[in-house]
């Protein structure tokens, strides 16, 4: 799922390619690209200039290895994707999620199937960065012709709209989010798939932190499966790398550990939880089913396995905030993962063979 293939065109393919992203951005029509406020945008001029600390191997290197904190303390906590050490979803998870992915299709505005003149919703679920990155995304998406022509980009990610405020089911976050949806075009039932990326302001305590993101998502699924009842996949990503530490809007290693949340929320729905069921059969449907979307974080300068890593000018000043080319290598990995992944086909523009009838004489 995460392939050495995409740190390559990661690292060699941005130079290359950013003459035609920059037009693509002048260019994009706004359905291709809804809508962010400068706010979301953080249009900041420099680039971090903090220096590197090393603050761990990501998640994907730790698989089934103890994580250490940055001050030398052992924390009980051990690293892959999904349990047991594992970056890949247990069999069975996986194909719960290509059954769940089976059942996207264009739909009307009332959720039934039309092939013809239906959609499929996909919206984001963030503050800023998620803003700010899904933006870009939505840029390379426009101008990628393998794309389904049926599918719908809507940024909900805000600025300032942290986890604990998503976490309200009466936030404002939600309104703004119904609004961008109506200037899309998309009814509520039309909703069928999100990407979830969120945190929850300033540095913290280990593991207490990252169990607050972990309750904070658990609401979120719940009002977002209330307010889309045809939400069946709900891809999730933690923080990408910061460069600052312990103190700060969303320091290292508070960073990294949103890795810890989305892990164990993903964890407690494969082992069957009935507050983040997604399985009719299996009794109250709650939530959707959720699985990793691309994992985001890199220890800085230190690659991981397969060559990714995070730079200080991937950030504005704040170092906190993606720069344009921060905001470049998350919307490709988002864009690599959606055109690959098992559950993801409906992502891709549908082809159908057609045999001649042949008939009995």
């Amino acid at each position: 799922m995460h392939k050495k293939k995409t740190a390559i065109r990661l690292v060699t393919g941005i130079t290359a390619f950013m003459v035609s992203f920059c037009a693509a951005l002048l260019a994009a029509p706004a359905s291709a690209a809804q809508a962010v406020s400068i706010t979301d945008n953080g249009t900041l001029e420099d680039t971090c200039q903090m220096e590197f600390e090393s603050v761990s191997p990501s998640l994907m290197e730790l698989a089934g290895v103890e994580y250490i904190r940055m001050d030398g303390q052992p924390t009980g906590a051990y690293g892959g994707l999904y349990p047991g050490g594992s970056n890949a979803p247990p069999p069975a998870h996986q194909a719960d999620g290509q059954r769940a992915a089976a059942l996207i299709q264009p739909v009307n505005a009332d959720g039934l199937p039309d092939p013809r003149d239906g959609l499929i919703g996909l919206i984001s679920i963030g503050m800023s960065n998620t803003a700010m990155e899904f933006q870009t995304f939505q840029t390379l998406a426009s101008i990628d012709p393998g794309i389904n022509p049926r599918l719908r980009l809507v940024n909900g990610a805000q600025a300032g709209q942290t986890a604990d405020v998503w976490a309200d089911a009466q936030s404002q976050a939600w309104e703004v989010l119904a609004a961008r949806l109506e200037t899309a075009g998309l009814e509520p039932a039309q909703v069928q798939t999100a990407w979830v990326k969120l945190t929850r302001t300033g540095g913290g305590a280990f593991p207490a932190k990252a169990l607050e993101l972990k309750q904070d998502l658990i609401s979120i699924l719940h009002t977002l499966k209330e307010r889309y009842p045809n939400l069946m996949l709900v891809y999730l990503s933690s923080r990408t790398r910061s460069y600052t530490y312990w103190n700060g809007l969303s320091p290292e290693p508070a960073a990294f550990e949103t890795g810890f949340a989305v892990k164990w929320l993903i964890q407690d729905q494969i082992n069957g939880d009935p507050q983040l069921n997604f399985d009719p059969g299996r009794g109250e449907v709650l939530a959707p089913y959720l699985a990793w979307g691309p994992y985001l974080w890199a220890d800085g300068l230190n690659p991981r396995a397969d060559g990714f890593f995070w730079l200080p000018e991937d950030l504005v000043r704040d170092c906190t905030h993606p720069s344009d080319a921060g905001r470049l290598k998350v919307a490709r990995l988002l864009l690599d993962f959606f055109t690959s992944d098992a559950t993801s086909r409906w992502f891709l523009q549908q082809r159908y063979t057609f045999l001649p009838l042949i008939s009995s004489q």
